[in-house]
Parts: C-alpha cells; structure tokens; sequence
C-alpha cells in the first residue's frame, strides 16, 4: 500500500509540470488543489473538535489538507512541491493555519520577520483590523521570530534547513477560535464575516511576497482567490435566479387599472383617487421563501461568493413579503427598507434641480411618437447589438395592462397608449435597450446567472448608469431630469406622511409640473401602498457621479447588473477568472463628444447645471 501511495505521489507531483490545475484526492485522507501558476499554498492538518478552521484554508485558490495520519507521506510530498514550484517561479510561498487555544484572541505569525518584514507586517495590520465577539475585546496579532512555525504539540511539516535547500518559504499562521462558542459550536454569521477578513487579509500579505520574491505575473491579491465555483454554489446560482424568474416583481406591484384612476381623478378635478388593483399572484410567496432558505449558502466557502448570495436571498425575502402586503401600510415600510430610505443630501440636489430647470413647454408642439413607433427603433438598437454578437435576441411587447415601458428578463415592454417626442425616445432607446437590456445580456454570458437578473441592490447603479446614457446619447432633456427630481421631491413627501392628493399638488403646483406629469410620478409613488423605487434614480446617478469623480472605469459596469458597493468583489471575480468583461457595448461610447459629456460629469458638475 505504501508503494502504490509512494509511485502515485510521484506520478502527481511530475504532473505539476504541466502547468495545469490539480484537483485531487490524497492517499491517507488528504487533498490538494492547486492552481498551475499560484506560487502559494495554505496547508492545514486534519483535527478532531476544530469545527470551521478547515473552511478557512478552502478560501485560497491553492490549498493541502492534511489527513491525521502518515504524517510522513505529507511532509515528503511538501518538500518535493516545494521543490518543483520554486524551481518554476523562484520561490514558494507555504503557510500553515491551525487555531490557538479555546480562549484566545490573538492572531500569531510565526515566520522570519527579518527576512519578510513588508509581508508579515501587511498581515498583522489587517488581522488586527478583524473584529471579535465580545464587546471590549480586541484581536490582537504578533510576529514570533521563531524556527517552529507549527503548534507545539506537532511535528514539522519540514526542518528550516529543508525548506531553504527546497526554495521555499514557510511561514505559520495561529487563529484565535472566536468564531465558535467553547463547546465547539459555530457562529454562523461571524463567521462568514471572520472568514472573508482573514482570506483577504492573507492574500494581501502573500501577494507583498509573490510580487517581490517570485517570478509570479499575478496582476493583484484578488487572484489569490478561488478560481473554480464547486458544482453546489453553481446550483444555488441557478435556484436563486429562478426563483426570482418565477415572478415579475415591478409587474406584479402596478396597478392593472391605471388609466381608469387617471380618468377620475382629473374628471373629479383631482378630489378623487380611485382604489388600486393589481394582478393576481402567480406564485405563493411562503413556498417560493421555503426554497429560498433550504439553500445551504452557509456552507459556501468562497467569501465573496457567499456574501452576495447571501444579500440575495435576503433581497429576495424582502420582495416576496411585500408582495403579500401589497394596499398596505406595511408594503411602504418594506419599500423604505429594500430601497434604502432617502438622505437629505439627495433631495437638496433634486430641491436644485428643480429650482434651476423650468418645465419645457415647447415639447409640447414637437413630433410625437406612438408605441409601435418607439418598437420599431427599439429594434433598430437589437439590430446594433447583433452585429457584436449574432447570438443577441431581445422581443417588445406592447401591453394595455402595463403603465409604464420598462425591462424585464432583457425584453422591452410598452404600454399600449404610450406617447413621446423623438429626442425622448432616443434617451429612453439608450435608457431601457444601451443599459437594462445590455446588461441583462452581459450578464447571461458569465457563470453566474445572478449577473443577468441582479445580484442584491444592483437597481440604484442600473439606473444611473440608464439616466447616464440618456445625457451621453444626448437625450436627457430638462423635463426628463425634473421629473427625476420629481420623483424624489415626492418620495420625501411620501416618508412624510403625505397622502396622493398631497403629493400631487406638491408637483403641479409649488413645482410647477404639468398636471399629466405630476400625476405619472405621484400615482407611481403610491403603487403597491407606497413604493420608493422611482428615487433611485438619481440616487443613482449621483452615487455614479462620485464614483467617476474618483476615477472609476464605466465600461467595467457593464458586465452584468450589480451594485456600486460590489466593485471589488467583482474585481476580485474577474481577477479570479471567474467573470468576463462586457460583451456588448452600448452605442454611447462611439459618440465623438462621449469624451467631452464624461469628463463634464467626472469634473463634479451639479445635476441642476448638467444640461
């Protein structure tokens, strides 16, 4: 048996020089899994009563557990990796994790500070940034300048000698177990959030090493990361996306009878506001919640991974309890949740607008275009996107029962009585087609089908990436950027208590909005029971505009539909390999003054002087 183990130890480590990933079972209960072109391996030993530690050394892209017994057999396969992966890149970089004692809440590196002073402070720092479970107590970490790099009561993985003739560097990594009670049992949602520090806290340490020790090409200590998603995390993925497939969120909270309550309330010289109706439920929310949360999205060891399909589920829980409470009080309070409440600053900038942007009035005697009409262009910007991919197909639907044109699923849908200028329709061809529809494409094209429907908060981005494209196109036009002004003017009123009637004489006569588009943004505000999506949108946009005064890349945002607050993970994901950058690009970008209208905006210009 110790032969065949021996021969086949052998055959795998030649096998490294092929450059390929290795994903194996170990003979005596080990594992590796290693990527060809990371120098780097996080190591642990198999032990009994260490609930957790084990999923801290699956975050890296290369790890070896350990199996509790031929001790022997690892330590020989060690050296000879290390031999063969420092004779590629110069160097390799080991690091052991095990935990300290029950009670303990220091973090201690044993390694030669002398030697990697940059890359052992790197990682003391952010280890000491973690936080712990007990109020007044915090981590700690020190650097032990010390030859044992394992726990005490443990042999040597290898002898210092042995590592120095390998070419390699071995360094040991001590955690204190708060992540689990003293009777061994775990803190789930601590330790998601300890699990992510401390794999981000070592990569960013091993990369100081890599970048400077090894011949390594590693762009960033994002590719440090895993760079395979397991099976299991590819079919929550799925589930997730289809569940939320299963019902069509914005469709199901309008009202199916909106132009009967527009006709009465202007008939009734805007005294009478006319209950609202909504189409019946295609789902039962509390079977869709039951899948939602027979997902073991605890067990997913990817940090990254399971942070965002976490704040999915989360999402998701959300929309399908205010589905239950649509015509209630209790919808509006889920709406201020899901959206994020509205700050102060963000109705100074639309109380600007506002004051600065007159109504239009000349729109009025401008050509006007129909529904079928807008179809017909829609198509024409299809035809756009075929020609940068031939797989690109997208339908419009034209509705009597839908009020307002929106995307959903990457399709177009129009109401039926739908009317607009031209230059309105080509900022909204840019605004519904060049961002939803794009993104929702781009999306399908990663591994994730999270990309194609949104991963969590991804609504304020999406519309301030559309409401951009309309001032990048050319389109925005001083009545389309008040009534998004309008829109949050009136979601203040809304959190203020303030009934339909209210609002509506908020904007037809102290803003001095027309009374048709005074009632579009007010009957909005009120659909469902209170509903403060339509504030995103300049939310949106100004949370845009701080993003790009800072110096971030726009194109980056088109690779499928996420949030601001999810540009790093998405670096780290596309670092990882684990994403792609857009496939379709938007027509925006090949305008000659696209570079004039962004710098405009990057420059911090105010919304109110914009246009």
């Amino acid at each position: 048996m110790k032969a065949e183990a021996d021969t086949e130890k052998d055959e795998l480590i030649g096998e490294l020089a092929d450059g390929k990933r290795t994903v194996k079972s170990l003979p005596h209960g080990g594992f590796l899994f290693l990527e060809h072109d990371v120098p780097f391996l996080l190591i642990y030993r198999k032990r009994p009563d260490d609930k957790a530690t084990l999923r801290l050394a699956r975050t890296g892209a290369s790890y070896l557990i350990i199996g509790e017994d031929n001790f022997d057999y690892f330590s020989e396969f060690i050296r000879q990796l290390t031999a063969k992966m420092s004779a590629r890149f110069g160097s390799f970089f080991l690091m052991e994790i095990y935990s300290g004692p029950t009670n303990s809440t220091e973090f201690v590196i044993r390694g030669p500070s002398h030697k990697l002073p940059v890359s052992l402070e790197v990682l003391r720092k952010a280890l000491e940034n973690i936080e712990g479970t007990t109020y007044g107590v915090k981590l700690n970490a020190t650097i032990e300048q010390t030859k044992q790099r394992q726990q005490k009561s443990e042999d040597a993985l290898m002898s210092i000698s042995e590592i120095k003739d390998c070419g390699g560097t071995l360094i040991g990594l001590e955690i204190p177990p708060v992540y689990r009670a003293e009777n061994g049992e775990v803190f789930p949602l601590y330790f998601r959030q300890f699990q992510e520090s401390v794999a981000v806290a070592i990569h960013q340490s091993v990369f100081e090493f890599l970048r400077v020790q090894t011949s390594s090409n590693l762009a960033s200590y994002y590719a440090l990361g895993k760079r395979e998603i397991h099976k299991e995390v590819f079919k929550m993925d799925r589930e997730l996306t289809a569940i939320e497939n299963s019902y069509q969120f914005l469709l199901l909270v309008a009202p199916v009878n909106i132009q009967s309550i527009r006709s009465k309330f202007f008939e009734s010289n805007f005294k009478d506001v006319e209950e609202y109706h909504y189409r019946l439920l295609p789902i039962d929310p509390d079977i869709l919640k039951r899948r939602l949360y027979n997902l073991a999205i605890d067990q997913i060891d990817d940090p990254a991974l399971s942070y965002l399909f976490q704040e999915k589920r989360e999402e998701l829980d959300q929309q399908l309890t205010m589905l239950k409470e649509r015509g209630s009080k209790n919808f509006f309070y889920s709406s201020v949740r899901l959206y994020k409440g509205l700050e102060k600053t963000l109705s100074a900038e639309a109380e600007l607008i506002l004051q600065h942007i007159p109504e239009d009035i000349s729109e009025e005697n401008k050509e006007i275009l129909d529904a079928t009409a807008f179809a017909k262009m829609a198509k024409t910007e299809f035809e756009f996107f075929k020609q940068q991919d031939p797989n690109y197909q997208c339908k419009v639907h034209i509705r009597k029962d839908v009020n307002v044109m929106m995307v959903s699923n990457g399709e177009l849908y129009l109401p039926a009585d739908y009317t607009l200028t031209k230059k309105e329709a080509q900022a909204l061809i840019q605004h519904e087609i060049g961002t939803h529809a794009l993104t929702h494409y781009n999306g399908l094209q990663q591994s994730l089908s999270q990309l194609s429907v949104g991963f969590a908060d991804y609504d304020p981005l999406q519309e301030g990436i559309a409401v951009l494209s309309e001032y990048l196109i050319g389109g925005l036009s001083a009545n389309r950027l008040r009534m998004l002004a309008g829109r949050v003017v009136a979601g203040a009123a809304l959190m203020d208590n303030a009934e339909f009637k209210e609002v509506f004489h908020l904007l037809y006569t102290t803003h001095n909005f027309s009374k048709e588009r005074a009632f579009n943004i007010t009957s909005r505000m009120f659909q469902g029971g209170g509903f403060l999506k339509d504030i995103i949108y300049l939310k949106g946009l100004v949370q845009l505009r701080e993003y790009l005064i800072n110096g971030g890349d726009l194109e980056f945002l088109l690779a499928g539909k996420f949030a601001l607050k999810h540009v790093p993970m998405i670096t780290d994901l596309t670092a990882r390999g684990l994403l792609k950058p857009p496939k379709l690009k938007p027509r925006y970008l090949q305008k000659k003054d696209f570079i004039e209208r962004i710098n405009k905006l990057k420059q911090g210009v105010s919304l109110s002087k914009l246009l």
